[in-house]
C-alpha cells in the first residue's frame, strides 16, 4: 500500500499561488505586468486566509484531527505547515518586489518614500494631502478607549507610536489607509523621470500635521493588516427574506474571528505586543512578519504611466467566423451551434444575444443564472430592458457568491424593483451553473434558444479569464435547461435530464461511468484516452477513479490550473497520468472534458471542477458538444494547451512548480498560439469570400 495517495489541497493551492509569484519573478514578463502578478499573488493569499485557512483553523480549534477529510494530515499540523509556507512565500515576494523596483528605475520610473521627496514634489504633495487625502483619513487615539476599535478585514492600517515629552509617556493610535483612493500617487515628472509614492508614505510624511495637538518627542508608523474568517452565518429566522438574511450576514462578516495578522517586521516590540494584546490575537492565529507595505494586492492597479512598452501587448478580441454582430444572432443560432472562446473572441456576442432577446417582439421569456457580475453589468441592463419590454424575466442569482454577496444583493434589489422574478437558489446548495434559455414564438409554437458557459456572465472578467460558451438552439438540451429552472422552484423533486449532466444528483455517477467506459475499452485493447482541463482537482473519489483508469492502461492528460491533489506518474498508481498547470497572462478558467471512447470521441464543457463541492454540493451543468466542428475546436484547444512548453509547470508531490522541459522543441506559448489559431480561422473565412 502506497503511503501517499493525495497531495494536500491547501498545500497544492499554495503551490498554485507560488506559480503566480513565479510570473512576478519571470524577467521575460513585462515589468508592469510583473507588478500585476505580485498583486494577484497577494490578493489570492488574502482570500485563502479568509476562506480555506479559516476553515482549517476552525477544525484545529475544535480539537478534531480532521485527517480523514484532509487526506491524512491533521488540522493542527496543517495550520503550522501553511504558516511556514506563507512566511517563506511572503519573504520571497519582498525580494521580487525589490528587484522589480530596481528594474523600474532603469526605465526612469522611481517609487520613492517620504524621505526622498524633492522640493517640487513637497509642494505638490502638500496640496494633495490638504485637498484630497486628509479628508479621507480616519485616525483613532487608542489609549483612553474603553473598547478597542474593530479593525476591518484586509484593510491596511498604520500603527502609530507617540512618545510624549512629558515623562516619556507612550500613546498609540491607528490610521486607516483609505480604500477610496488609488494607493499610488503619480507625482509630476522631473528630467524625464517618473515618480510614484504610496499613500502610506504620504501619510507618514504628514504625521506632524496629523498629530500637531500632541507635545511629543518622537513618532513612528508601521503598517499592520488583519484577515478575518469569511464564513457566513445565515440566520434561520423564517420571517426574514433571503436577501435580508444574506445582507445581515455580510455585515456581520466584518467582526469575524481574526485568522491572520501581518505586521512590518521593523515595528517596535512594545507596539506589536500592544496591538496583539488589544486585538486578542494569540499563538493559535497566523502571525506573519512582513515588509514595510502590506495589501500588495493594490499592485494589480499600479498606474501604467503611458508605458505600453512595459505591458503585455493587448490582442483585440476576434470575431466568431460566420457569426455577425450586425445581423440577427438568433437567426444564425437557429441554423447551427456556435462557440465563443473568450478573451480570444469578442464577448459582445453574449451581450448582443440578450439585447436582441430584450427587443424581439417574438421573445416571451428569458431565464438565466447569475453568479458573479461586472460592476456596471450590461447583462443586468439587458435583463431590465427585457422586463420593461414586457418579457417574463426569471433570474436565479446566487446571493452567496463568495465576496460578491453585497454586489449581488444590490443587483437583486434593482431587478426586483423592475419587476424581474428572482430565484434565490436551493437551500444547502450554491447555484454555480452558467445557463440561459429564452422562449420565442415561431409559427405559433415555442422555440427555445440559449447558451451554456464555463464561466460567469461578467464582461470584465471575460477580458482576462479563458472561458467557452456554447450558443445553441438544440431543443432537447434547452428543454433540460428548463427543467433546471423547474428544480429551482420545486427542489424536493429529482428531475431526469436526457443530455445535460447536472450536479448534485448526477455529475459524480455520470463522470464515474464515463471513466469506467474508457477502462473497459482499454481492457478490450481498444484506443482509449481521457483529456481533462479544469481549475481544480481535489475530490478523492474522482482521483481514485482516474488512478483505476491509469492502472487499466488509459492514457490520461490533465491540464489543472490550480489545486491538483492527484499525484501523477507513480508506478502502480498513476503511471499513465500526466498533469500540467498553465499560468500566463490570461487566467485559465474553462472546463473541457474529452473522452476517447474508442474513436467515438465525446466532448463536454462544464461549470464544474472535480471537487467535492462541485459534484455534490452545488448546482452545476455539464453540456455535451454535438456539433462536429465545435467538438474539433475544443479538442484543438486542449491540445494547444498541452503542447505549451513556456508557461507550463508539472504537477508533482514535490510541489516544486518545475517547468516542463522544452528540450530541442521550439518555443510554444499556449495562449499566444491559441490566439493565432483563432486568427487563422478568421483569415480562412476572409479568403473563402
Amino acid at each position: 500500500m502506497l503511503e501517499k495517495k493525495y497531495i494536500d489541497r491547501e498545500k497544492s493551492w499554495l503551490a498554485f499561488n507560488a506559480r503566480v509569484l513565479q510570473e512576478a519573478a519571470d524577467e521575460s514578463v513585462p515589468l508592469l505586468d510583473r507588478l500585476r502578478f505580485l498583486g494577484i499573488f497577494s490578493n489570492n493569499l488574502d482570500e485563502f486566509f479568509r476562506v480555506r485557512f479559516a476553515a482549517i483553523r476552525r477544525l484545529s480549534l475544535s480539537g478534531k484531527s480532521g485527517a480523514k477529510i484532509l487526506g491524512g494530515i491533521s488540522a493542527q499540523q496543517l495550520v503550522k505547515d501553511i504558516t511556514e509556507i506563507v512566511i517563506d512565500d511572503q519573504t520571497e515576494s519582498l525580494v521580487i518586489l525589490k528587484k522589480i523596483e530596481t528594474e523600474l528605475e532603469s526605465e526612469n520610473i522611481f517609487i520613492i518614500n517620504e524621505n526622498e521627496i524633492s522640493v517640487e514634489q513637497e509642494i505638490y504633495l502638500k496640496d494633495f494631502f490638504i485637498q484630497k487625502l486628509s479628508p479621507e483619513l480616519v485616525t483613532i487615539i487608542l489609549n483612553d478607549l474603553s473598547e478597542f476599535p474593530l479593525l476591518r478585514d484586509n484593510m491596511g492600517y498604520l500603527a502609530i507610536k507617540l512618545v510624549m515629552k512629558k515623562n516619556s509617556e507612550v500613546r498609540y493610535a491607528i490610521i486607516e489607509i483609505p480604500k477610496t483612493m488609488n494607493r499610488f500617487v503619480v507625482l509630476p515628472s522631473e528630467d524625464e523621470k517618473q515618480y510614484i509614492i504610496l499613500i502610506d508614505d504620504v501619510i507618514r510624511h504628514n504625521l506632524k500635521s496629523i498629530f500637531n495637538i500632541f507635545d511629543y518627542k518622537s513618532v513612528s508608523a508601521h503598517m499592520i493588516k488583519i484577515s478575518r474568517d469569511a464564513q457566513l452565518d445565515i440566520d434561520s429566522d423564517l420571517s426574514k427574506s433571503m436577501l435580508e438574511k444574506i445582507s445581515i450576514s455580510v455585515k456581520d462578516r466584518i467582526i469575524g474571528e481574526p485568522v491572520r495578522f501581518i505586521y512590518d517586521q521593523m515595528i517596535e516590540k512594545d507596539t506589536l505586543e500592544f496591538f496583539l494584546d488589544k486585538m486578542k490575537i494569540d499563538s493559535t492565529d497566523s502571525i506573519i512578519p512582513g515588509g514595510r507595505y502590506h495589501n500588495r494586492r493594490d499592485y494589480m492597479d499600479f498606474p501604467s504611466l503611458g508605458r505600453l512598452d512595459l505591458l503585455y501587448t493587448k490582442n483585440d478580441p476576434l470575431p466568431i467566423p460566420e457569426l455577425s454582430l450586425e445581423g440577427s444572432i438568433l437567426q444564425k443560432i437557429s441554423e447551427k451551434d456556435y462557440l465563443l472562446n473568450a478573451p480570444y473572441q469578442s464577448y459582445s456576442y453574449l451581450t448582443k444575444f440578450l439585447r436582441e432577446a430584450a427587443l424581439d417582439p417574438k421573445v416571451t421569456t428569458i431565464k438565466i443564472t447569475l453568479y458573479r457580475l461586472a460592476k456596471n453589468s450590461q447583462i443586468i441592463s439587458s435583463l431590465i430592458n427585457a422586463a420593461k419590454n414586457g418579457k417574463k424575466v426569471i433570474v436565479q442569482i446566487e446571493l452567496q457568491a463568495r465576496f460578491d454577496e453585497a454586489s449581488n444583493i444590490s443587483y437583486a434589489e434593482q431587478m426586483q424593483t423592475e419587476g424581474i422574478e428572482l430565484i434565490f437558489g436551493v437551500k444547502g446548495l450554491k447555484v454555480h451553473s452558467k445557463i440561459c434559455v429564452i422562449e420565442r414564438i415561431e409559427s405559433g409554437k415555442v422555440k427555445r434558444y440559449g447558451f451554456i458557459s464555463t464561466g460567469n456572465f461578467n464582461e470584465s472578467t471575460a477580458k482576462v479569464y479563458t472561458d467557452v460558451t456554447l450558443f445553441t438552439s438544440h431543443q432537447s438540451i434547452l428543454k433540460d435547461i428548463n427543467k433546471i429552472f423547474d428544480f429551482f422552484n420545486i427542489n424536493y423533486r429529482t428531475y431526469r435530464y436526457k443530455h445535460l449532466i447536472v450536479s448534485p444528483h448526477y455529475s459524480r455517477i455520470r463522470f464515474y461511468k464515463l471513466i469506467e467506459r474508457e477502462i473497459l475499452h482499454a481492457l478490450a485493447g481498444r484506443k482509449t484516452y481521457i483529456k481533462l482541463k479544469m481549475n481544480s482537482l481535489s475530490d478523492f473519489g474522482m482521483i481514485d477513479k482516474l488512478y483505476e483508469a491509469s492502472n487499466a492502461g488509459v492514457k490520461i492528460q490533465l491540464e489543472v490550473r490550480g489545486i491538483c491533489s492527484l499525484i501523477p506518474g507513480v508506478k502502480g498508481m498513476s503511471a499513465n497520468i500526466e498533469a500540467i498547470s498553465i499560468v500566463d497572462n490570461y487566467l485559465e478558467h474553462s472546463r473541457i472534458y474529452i473522452f476517447g471512447n474508442a474513436g467515438q470521441t465525446e466532448v463536454f464543457i462544464s461549470s464544474a471542477d472535480f471537487m467535492n463541492r462541485n459534484l455534490d454540493g452545488r448546482v452545476e451543468v455539464t453540456c455535451p458538444i454535438y456539433d462536429q466542428e465545435i467538438k474539433k475546436e475544443l479538442i484543438d484547444n486542449f491540445d494547444l494547451g498541452w503542447k505549451g512548453n513556456v508557461k507550463a509547470r508539472i504537477h508533482s508531490d514535490k510541489l516544486d512548480n518545475k517547468y516542463r522541459e522544452r528540450g530541442g522543441d521550439p518555443v510554444f506559448r499556449a495562449q499566444i498560439e491559441t490566439y493565432k489559431y483563432y486568427q487563422r480561422k478568421v483569415e480562412l473565412l476572409d479568403e473563402t469570400f
